[in-house]
């Protein structure tokens, strides 16, 4: 009974130590940290990380539905480079990129400085900015292409009854036409994500800044130059880069509104390798089209980020 006895009493102190460190684990922050972290660990490595790598590798083959195909290093890419629909689809992606973002940058920064102003139903009317912005881009862009369907087009209508035309113009029709359309529709929904976050950031600014430069003579665009723009440009930044990222890799609203036609004429580089690699199967042709996104995007968020440290410095 003796010895039965010390040996419970010598198990106590083990068991008082493997409870201690079970409480120390429990109360350290670096495992707290890494528990927090590992969904969106496992969730970017499997719908991000795994995905992409997967792309660089098929790519550099000639894989297809149904053909595991063979290594083939760079020739996927060459091909693309050298095709003429490739290049159109390319300067689109640009063209289009560069005139959403100024459009809707633009637009915003107007909507953001109304907005700011003290009116009634302010509340609700800057609800209602979030509207094309809540709203799915494909029940959008379907509506958007209704009204530039070449035969029932309400636009054709009213400007055509109000004597502004006489012959319907070809929204769609046309690839200029059909390109500066989706450049507007992209406006129209991505104008709200400017405003808010612009707004939100006027928000920031010290009304005593305005009363302290209106108080030494500055006028309203004075006041705007030299007080609220500096102070909105780290915010102007982020907004400016997040809508490049999506516009750039746009695929919904070009895939809806034109289909990449007419004639191939609207197609961006999302849109195109959409067309190769899943409508023709030509999976490795696809994907090397699709990563010529990547160097890009990477680039234009390369120097906005290094122009935003540059502003931090200073």
């Amino acid at each position: 009974m003796v010895g039965a006895g010390s040996a419970a009493g010598a198990a106590l102190p083990g068991e008082r130590v493997r409870i201690s460190r079970l409480t120390r684990m429990l109360e350290s922050e670096k495992l707290l940290a890494a528990a927090l972290l590992a969904p969106g660990v496992v969730i970017l490595v499997l719908f991000i990380a795994y995905p992409f790598v997967m792309a660089i590798w098929f790519s550099l083959t000639s894989i297809r539905v149904g053909d595991a195909g063979e290594f083939v290093g760079l020739a996927n890419f060459t091909k693309a480079w050298s095709d003429t629909i490739f290049q159109v689809a390319f300067k689109n992606t640009v063209f289009y990129t560069f005139w959403a973002t100024i459009f809707k940058f633009a637009l915003g920064m107007w909507l953001a400085l109304l907005l700011n102003r003290h009116f009634r139903f302010k509340r609700l009317i800057r609800a209602s900015m979030l509207l094309p912005f809540i709203i799915p881009t494909v029940l959008s862009a379907f509506a958007w292409r209704w009204m530039f369907d070449p035969t029932f087009s309400v636009m054709n209508w009213l400007l055509f009854h109000s004597g502004v035309i006489t012959d319907r113009l070809p929204f769609l029709s046309d690839g200029d036409w059909a390109m500066w359309c989706a450049v507007l529709v992209n406006t129209w929904r991505g104008m709200p994500f400017f405003a808010i976050t612009l707004l939100a950031g006027l928000q920031t600014i010290s009304p005593d800044l305005h009363e302290a430069a209106a108080l030494d003579g500055a006028n309203a665009w004075h006041r705007f130059w030299h007080v609220t723009w500096p102070l909105l440009m780290p915010v102007t930044l982020v907004v400016v880069v997040f809508s490049v990222i999506q516009t750039f890799s746009d695929f919904q609203l070009i895939y809806v509104l034109t289909g990449g036609g007419p004639a191939n004429s609207t197609h961006l580089i999302a849109t195109y390798a959409y067309q190769i690699g899943v409508a023709s199967g030509l999976l490795g042709e696809g994907a090397a089209l699709s990563l010529f996104m990547f160097p890009v995007l990477f680039a234009v968020v390369w120097v906005q980020l290094r122009f935003m440290k540059r502003m931090e410095g200073h």
